[in-house]
């Protein structure tokens, strides 16, 4: 006779069509009605979705109940954790899947007890091959999901041992149809038999069969449902007239029963991504996309800036608590759950998540002002000086950029060499200006000044900083400046602009005569998914005008270009059509390492449509190698049956999902693309199209080619509205930064991390002056303290190999005096742990849980290490 573990639990979206608040005002009722059953029923348990955020919000407007919900924590009845938000597993960095749960499970151990420590995403839309990986980063070896899987093409049973690309392996427990499959509501237990009949046993029966499984995962709930009540009742009910034994049960409680069979569960490694039994949004990675470029630069910003930052200034006597990294953190993680990052809301939640961005950015702006002026005070530093950061573990020689206030454009910079004046702010002279001295109030002339930014080659400390000192010159800085020609060189490549194309010459003498297009179409599709219009086609966006600036030493080409395109769907099949214009604006130029650089200004003035970059290296391969989270996989295009409606909720589209680069290679080439919030790609005929932005006015809509039946977001369902989301259109200025590289060599993983690593490195720098205190923002306020510590001129607290791949340094949550680097190998093979970084600390995990001790960090995989600076 089959089992069924009945878990009773709740799902809980933070926000979708509705917004936090209004999660909150639901949690108000929800919650407590559960505290309130688990006092009555000692019999009863409850799960709450995995995340402990909604948690927190709970218990700040209810204090009180923090003492029950411990109570039930530590009685095992109620389930909490192990992430902060329930995160989606394809569009953020590894170090925030890992964060997340970090402080997850921090925050539930502190306020209410043991967490959950089931990698629990009940409706996460898809899966990246690392997750495996990830989990263990904290000591979870299981997961319960959700969405993605088939089980003809990927693995035969529901329940499985998933593999990561190093092998380590979790419990995998899938929902096949959803996290609700058991749900019992108030007319369930009155319409019992038919329940059974019609929805429960059918389910488990599935469950059973594939995988011959004798015990089976029953989920119990729904989107913001409450507790059952009198639970033991109506497990009887059940076990009167169900051909399956129920038991009540926990998620644990069934991956205990996992672990007792692991001999006997197939294996599988990969992404889970097919659309079999429920949706996976395929093309969600390009919807809103001003979201997750703003998701990108807010982890670049706290990863690469913030955190070494904040080392940096311990170490020189400046702390930075913990807690507000760890606010700074949330921010970002309540921006990173599935329907959040996808886009899939309403226009009033994408008010909220843009905010959210805004406060980070507030947070993270002001830690980095605070750390950068305090330093400079404690370095006795005048106007003249520049105090110059590598908050990367890397002794540099490479290319920055500063920013100077200074009195004219005429200057040196000692410890800078080959400058280029990129741009600069004129500020006029004011008069009777005021300022506050030991006198009292006084008035003063402020002179004209400049502010400049300034790049520059620079020889840098790895992790520490140096200071750089400004000097008069007799010349003004170079500056870039318009020259006849369209074409531009760097390390034996030239790009050049001809009759309206890109053509790319190598080093070694091919020549490309249209290595880079725009491309647009119509987009009928909402805020989930891009769907095709019928009868539309893909154009060619033309390029009209070109012209080169120079210094004499760097160049850069800039192209621009207008299309007069149909305003809105009903414009592509009418006669009498409406017309909107894009109009845009490509700067190119070469970087160190020969990468294509391209900023790309949109001016977007038409509704529904895809816009995609369309790269043409004439590689001839059917495979493509995309980075994913803490690691590469090689995808391949699959044929699509005619019939795929037969077998597939959506069409399963050659469309997929990559984190910072994709290229397409074969044994004697390669093309890579870098993207900064760029999440989607698709290959074809020797091309590799990049998606930059699919817009659309509606949240959920019925009926797509791609996507046929109800509409995703609910809107068709009984008593909902169809929901206009005109802010997805994203209309006016829109700014994108990407990256191209063509090699005559195969893709090599290490090579390719390491450009992304360079062409991502942020410049750091600060200059103390008394003319413009806004161009930090809190100057102003940050006040001059007496006792200044000494602290050295030049400082490195570590440094490594470029060969690592140092992926997060940051302060110890559990030691103030410790310092947390995290390294992981994104390459096939073993890598040696420096013996300098052993010999400052122990081995943990993300948790700072000390580990056994090791040498090596195994291939696509991630270590942690504790250590004193």
């Amino acid at each position: 006779m089959v089992t069924a573990y009945l878990v009773n639990h709740t799902h809980w979206d933070r926000e979708w069509y509705f917004t936090t608040m209004d999660a909150l005002v639901l949690s108000e009722q929800l919650f407590t009605e559960v505290l309130d059953e688990l006092d009555r029923n000692p019999e009863a348990n409850f799960t709450l979705d995995g995340q402990i955020s909604v948690v927190d919000e709970y218990v700040e407007i209810h204090p009180e109940a923090q003492a029950r919900i411990r109570k039930f924590v530590g009685e095992g009845r109620l389930f909490l954790g192990p992430w902060y938000t329930q995160t989606d597993a394809l569009i953020p960095d590894a170090e925030s899947i890992i964060r997340n749960l970090v402080i997850g499970m921090r925050d539930t151990q502190i306020k209410y007890g043991t967490p959950m420590k089931v990698g629990y995403l009940p409706d996460t839309f898809g899966f990246n091959a690392q997750m495996p990986t990830l989990l263990h980063q904290v000591g979870i070896d299981n997961m319960v999901f959700w969405r993605g899987t088939n089980f003809n093409r990927q693995v035969p049973s529901v329940y499985f041992r998933w593999r990561g690309l190093n092998g380590k392996e979790i419990y995998a427990a899938n929902f096949p149809f959803g996290y609700f499959s058991g749900q019992i509501t108030v007319e369930s237990k009155r319409k019992i038999q038919q329940f059974i009949d019609e929805r429960y046993d059918p389910i488990a029966n599935f469950e059973h069969e594939h995988g011959k499984n004798d015990a089976v995962l029953m989920p119990s709930g729904i989107d913001q449902m409450n507790i059952i009540k009198n639970i033991s009742a109506t497990v009887q009910e059940l076990n009167k007239h169900s051909k399956v034994h129920t038991v009540l049960s926990t998620y644990p409680e069934f991956i205990e029963s996992l672990r007792q069979r692991r001999d006997t569960l197939p294996e599988f490694s990969g992404e889970l991504r097919l659309p079999t039994y429920a949706r996976v949004h395929r093309t969600i990675g390009s919807v809103r996309h001003e979201i997750k470029r703003q998701n990108v630069l807010l982890e670049q910003k706290v990863l690469k800036r913030i955190e070494p930052l904040a080392v940096i200034g311990r170490k020189s006597g400046i702390s930075i608590g913990n807690g507000l990294l760890i606010k700074l953190w949330k921010k970002l993680l309540e921006c990173q759950a599935h329907d959040t990052i996808g886009g899939s809301v309403s226009d009033n939640v994408t008010v909220d998540i843009l905010h959210r961005f805004k406060e980070a950015n507030e947070i993270a702006d002001g830690i980095e002002n605070m750390i950068k002026k305090k330093m400079a005070e404690y370095l006795q530093l005048t106007s003249d000086q520049i105090l110059m950061f590598n908050t990367d573990p890397y002794a540099l020689t490479t290319r920055k950029t500063v920013n100077i206030v200074y009195s004219s454009k005429s200057i040196n910079i000692t410890g800078f060499s080959d400058p280029v004046l990129e741009s600069y702010k004129h500020y006029p002279e004011r008069h009777h200006i005021q300022m506050m001295t030991p006198r009292g109030k006084e008035f003063t002339d402020e002179p004209e000044y400049y502010n400049l930014q300034v790049s520059g080659n620079v020889t840098l400390p790895g992790l520490g900083y140096k200071i750089l000192t400004i000097t008069n010159a007799t010349t003004s800085l170079p500056e870039l400046h318009r020259e006849r020609g369209t074409s531009i060189a760097h390390g034996g490549e030239t790009l050049s602009f001809v009759d309206g194309k890109f053509e790319l010459r190598t080093v070694s003498g091919k020549r490309l005569s249209n290595i880079l297009q725009l491309v647009d179409s119509a987009n009928a599709g909402d805020t989930y998914d891009y769907s095709p219009l019928a009868g539309d086609a893909e154009q060619v966006l033309p390029f009209q005008y070109a012209e080169r600036h120079t210094d004499g030493n760097h160049e850069v080409l800039v192209v621009t270009g207008a299309a007069r395109l149909p305003k809105d769907l009903n414009s592509r099949d009418t006669v009498d059509s409406k017309y909107g214009s894009l109009e845009y604006r490509l700067t190119l130029s070469f970087t160190e390492d020969n990468l294509i650089n391209v900023d790309l200004y949109l001016n977007n003035q038409v509704l529904s449509h895809r816009l995609r970059v369309v790269f043409s290296p004439e590689v001839p391969t059917d495979e493509a190698l995309a980075q994913i989270q803490a690691g590469f996989v090689t995808t391949r295009n699959v044929s699509i049956p005619d019939n795929w409606q037969a077998n597939y909720d959506e069409k399963p589209v050659n469309l997929y999902n990559f984190d910072k680069s994709v290229s397409i290679t074969d044994t004697n080439s390669h093309l890579t693309f870098f993207g900064l919030g760029e999440k989607e790609y698709e290959y074809a005929d020797g091309k590799l199209y990049v998606t930059l932005l699919a817009t659309t006015s509606e949240l959920g809509k019925p009926e797509l080619a791609w996507r046929p039946g109800r509409a995703s977001g609910d809107t068709t369902n009984q008593g909902h509205i169809m929901m206009p989301t005109p802010l997805a259109e994203e209309q006016g200025p829109n700014e994108f930064q990407f990256a191209f590289k063509l090699e005559n060599s195969a893709a090599d993983q290490s090579i390719i991390a390491k450009e992304v690593r360079n062409w991502m490195a942020p410049s750091v720098s600060y200059q103390k002056q008394d003319l413009n205190y806004f161009i930090n923002r809190l100057d102003n306020k940050i006040w001059e303290t007496e006792d200044n510590p000494t602290i050295p001129e030049t400082l490195s607290l570590l440094t490594v190999s470029t060969d690592l791949d140092v992926a997060a340094i940051y302060p110890s949550y559990s030691d103030p005096d410790q310092t947390i680097i995290r390294i992981q190998n994104l390459t096939s093979s073993d890598q040696l742990i420096p013996s300098e970084l052993l010999g400052k600390g122990t081995v943990v995990n993300a948790l700072e849980e000390e580990q056994d001790p090791r040498t090596t960090i195994p291939a696509y995989d991630l270590v942690s290490l504790k250590v004193h600076l």
